[in-house]
Protein backbone atom coordinates (compact mmCIF):
# COMPACT_ATOMS: atom_id res chain seq x y z
CA UNK A 1 0.00 0.00 0.00
CA UNK A 2 1.41 3.43 -1.44
CA UNK A 3 1.53 6.17 1.26
CA UNK A 4 1.26 9.71 0.25
CA UNK A 5 3.81 12.35 1.70
CA UNK A 6 1.40 13.99 3.13
CA UNK A 7 -0.01 11.09 5.04
CA UNK A 8 3.45 9.64 5.87
CA UNK A 9 4.50 13.22 7.18
CA UNK A 10 1.37 13.56 9.24
CA UNK A 11 2.29 10.01 10.45
CA UNK A 12 5.45 10.39 11.31
CA UNK A 13 4.39 14.03 13.12
CA UNK A 14 1.86 12.22 15.36
CA UNK A 15 4.17 9.96 16.52
CA UNK A 16 6.82 12.54 17.27
CA UNK A 17 3.56 14.63 19.20
CA UNK A 18 2.95 11.59 21.40
CA UNK A 19 6.26 10.83 22.52
CA UNK A 20 7.07 14.84 23.70
CA UNK A 21 3.66 14.23 25.62
CA UNK A 22 5.06 11.21 27.25
CA UNK A 23 8.23 12.94 28.33
CA UNK A 24 6.37 16.17 29.24
CA UNK A 25 4.76 13.79 31.49
CA UNK A 26 7.70 12.06 32.70
CA UNK A 27 9.12 15.50 33.91
CA UNK A 28 6.23 15.84 35.77
CA UNK A 29 6.98 12.44 37.99
CA UNK A 30 10.50 13.46 38.12
CA UNK A 31 9.08 16.98 39.75
CA UNK A 32 6.64 14.89 42.23
CA UNK A 33 9.07 12.39 43.19
CA UNK A 34 11.93 15.13 43.71
CA UNK A 35 9.51 17.30 46.07
CA UNK A 36 8.05 14.12 47.93
CA UNK A 37 11.78 12.68 48.95
CA UNK A 38 12.38 16.16 49.43
CA UNK A 39 9.94 16.38 51.89
CA UNK A 40 10.46 12.76 53.24
CA UNK A 41 14.10 13.52 53.87
CA UNK A 42 13.94 16.20 54.60
CA UNK A 43 16.38 17.97 52.80
CA UNK A 44 17.13 21.51 52.99
CA UNK A 45 14.58 23.65 51.35
CA UNK A 46 16.72 24.96 48.36
CA UNK A 47 17.83 21.95 47.39
CA UNK A 48 14.11 20.40 47.30
CA UNK A 49 12.59 23.85 45.49
CA UNK A 50 15.42 24.75 43.06
CA UNK A 51 14.97 21.70 40.32
CA UNK A 52 11.24 22.48 40.26
CA UNK A 53 11.47 25.90 37.76
CA UNK A 54 14.39 24.28 35.93
CA UNK A 55 12.23 21.07 35.86
CA UNK A 56 8.99 23.48 34.96
CA UNK A 57 10.61 25.10 32.16
CA UNK A 58 12.50 22.01 30.66
CA UNK A 59 8.73 20.95 30.13
CA UNK A 60 7.83 24.16 28.61
CA UNK A 61 10.56 23.44 25.87
CA UNK A 62 9.09 19.94 24.92
CA UNK A 63 5.49 21.99 25.11
CA UNK A 64 7.17 24.54 22.89
CA UNK A 65 8.47 21.88 20.25
CA UNK A 66 5.42 19.78 20.99
CA UNK A 67 2.92 22.90 19.87
CA UNK A 68 4.66 23.22 16.98
CA UNK A 69 4.92 19.40 15.33
CA UNK A 70 1.20 20.09 16.64
CA UNK A 71 0.33 23.17 14.29
CA UNK A 72 2.22 21.27 11.51
CA UNK A 73 -0.23 19.04 11.78
CA UNK A 74 -2.82 21.09 11.85
CA UNK A 75 -2.01 22.43 8.07
CA UNK A 76 -1.80 18.68 7.10
CA UNK A 77 -5.06 17.92 8.18
CA UNK A 78 -6.28 21.43 6.22
CA UNK A 79 -4.58 20.09 2.77
CA UNK A 80 -3.51 23.73 2.53
CA UNK A 81 0.24 22.97 2.21
CA UNK A 82 2.92 20.71 0.91
CA UNK A 83 4.49 17.47 2.32
CA UNK A 84 7.80 17.91 3.97
CA UNK A 85 8.47 21.42 5.18
CA UNK A 86 7.97 21.59 9.09
CA UNK A 87 11.80 22.31 9.13
CA UNK A 88 11.94 24.93 6.55
CA UNK A 89 8.78 26.59 8.09
CA UNK A 90 10.49 26.59 11.22
CA UNK A 91 13.60 28.44 10.56
CA UNK A 92 11.33 30.67 8.25
CA UNK A 93 9.47 31.81 11.23
CA UNK A 94 11.90 31.32 14.20
CA UNK A 95 11.96 33.82 16.65
CA UNK A 96 14.98 35.70 17.67
CA UNK A 97 16.69 34.86 21.31
CA UNK A 98 14.20 36.84 23.19
CA UNK A 99 10.96 35.55 20.98
CA UNK A 100 11.98 31.78 21.88
CA UNK A 101 12.86 32.53 25.73
CA UNK A 102 9.19 34.16 25.61
CA UNK A 103 7.45 31.49 23.83
CA UNK A 104 9.14 28.60 26.38
CA UNK A 105 8.10 30.70 29.20
CA UNK A 106 4.04 30.94 27.67
CA UNK A 107 3.89 27.74 27.10
CA UNK A 108 5.45 26.60 30.76
CA UNK A 109 2.73 28.80 31.76
CA UNK A 110 -0.03 27.04 30.64
CA UNK A 111 -2.23 25.14 32.79
CA UNK A 112 -1.68 22.15 31.96
CA UNK A 113 2.18 22.45 32.05
CA UNK A 114 2.36 24.57 35.40
CA UNK A 115 0.26 21.87 37.46
CA UNK A 116 2.17 20.55 39.38
CA UNK A 117 5.00 22.56 39.74
CA UNK A 118 2.72 25.57 41.37
CA UNK A 119 1.74 23.58 43.66
CA UNK A 120 4.92 21.74 44.50
CA UNK A 121 6.65 25.00 45.09
CA UNK A 122 3.68 26.61 47.26
CA UNK A 123 3.89 22.80 49.19
CA UNK A 124 7.61 23.22 49.66
CA UNK A 125 7.56 26.88 50.61
CA UNK A 126 5.05 25.84 53.09
CA UNK A 127 6.74 22.95 54.41
CA UNK A 128 10.69 24.96 54.20
CA UNK A 129 8.66 27.70 56.79
CA UNK A 130 7.60 24.84 59.26
CA UNK A 131 11.15 23.73 59.96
Amino acid sequence: MDVSPLSAEWIALQQDHERYEASALLVKLVAVVLATLGIALSWPALATILPLPVLWLQEGILRTSQSRLGARLLRIESGATDACRLHSEWQAMRPGAVGLLTEYVRNALRPTVAFPYAVLLVVLVIVAGTR
